[in-house]
């Protein structure tokens, strides 16, 4: 049903508020797949957002969940303000796809180099994640609150994105995340890098390819986690982005998918999802 919602929209001719606009570098939205880009948005544009992730596709018997469409692993609403060009902040909420619910996040990026072309810009992008979830009466369980600041995590990273042939556009992230509560065998602090391109295809069409790969994941992570992946195709039309993705990760935020992403792309563990990203201008 949401692949006809949007027919209509592919079909308008007029999808920049001027034609005459040349073609926007670097990247069509504030988002690749999963992560940032270094887009930011426009000064005084509010930019309200969906974001659906459904259930495995080639699993066997994923045909019984429709592929995944039957399950719903974790959404997310969010509104993000431009206060200016340079400048934006944001604040979301997404359902929880485990082992944190109720997951609650915030963040504020700042473009601070940007050439006149625009084919290279660096972006300072730093968030905080908070569950609001019951506490677990386990006291080994990760999801066992103690302290308040246990519900509380981390992610910061620079997003360093360049134009490297008219229509491909490359961006290096590193970061680190940092969990107030982990188990006895994981660690509080991963250091991620980022890897994102885009192929431009059409006018306002780019394919989209994101990889995370964390740096010190010890033999546990190693056993017991993935590094998230995802493909995806990212479609402007007029205010309006809207993303077509398939990734292994299953929540949204940082804070849920650097660490906590278990599914194997190879063994069939990859979902569809899509976002719907609505710009106002104030």
């Amino acid at each position: 049903m949401f692949l006809f919602s949007i027919l209509p929209f592919l079909g308008q001719e007029n999808w920049d508020f001027d034609n005459k606009e040349p073609q926007k570098k670097l990247f069509l939205d504030t988002r690749a797949v999963n992560g940032h880009t270094a887009n930011t948005l426009e000064e005084k544009v509010l930019d309200f957002r969906i974001t659906h992730r459904f259930g495995e596709i080639a699993t066997p018997q994923s045909y019984r969940t429709l592929f995944g469409f039957d399950n719903s692993t974790d959404i997310r609403i969010a509104l993000e303000y431009g206060i200016t060009d340079e400048l934006m902040l944001g604040f979301g909420r997404c359902k929880g796809a485990g082992p944190y619910l109720e997951f609650w996040d915030t963040f504020l990026k700042y473009n601070f180099i940007s050439s006149s072309d625009e084919n290279f810009k660096a972006t300072l992008n730093t968030k905080l994640f908070y569950t609001s979830m019951a506490s677990s009466s386990d006291i080994s369980s990760i999801t066992f609150f103690d302290k308040a600041i246990h519900r509380i995590s981390y992610h910061s990273e620079i997003l360093l994105a360049y134009q490297v042939h008219q229509k491909v556009a490359i961006q290096l992230s590193p970061g680190f995340s940092y969990r107030n509560l982990t188990n006895a065998e994981d660690e509080n602090l991963l250091l991620d890098l980022a890897s994102t391109a885009k192929v431009h295809l059409f006018k306002k069409v780019s394919l989209m390819l994101e990889h995370f790969w964390i740096i010190n994941a010890n033999e546990y992570r190693k056993e017991s986690y993935q590094n998230p992946f995802g493909i995806g195709i990212e479609i402007n039309t007029f205010a309006h982005v809207f993303q077509l993705n398939f990734m292994n990760s299953k929540g949204l935020g940082a804070g849920q998918f650097i660490p906590f992403t278990t599914s194997n792309w190879s063994e069939g563990e990859f979902r569809f999802g899509f976002t719907i990203a609505r710009k106002f201008n104030l």
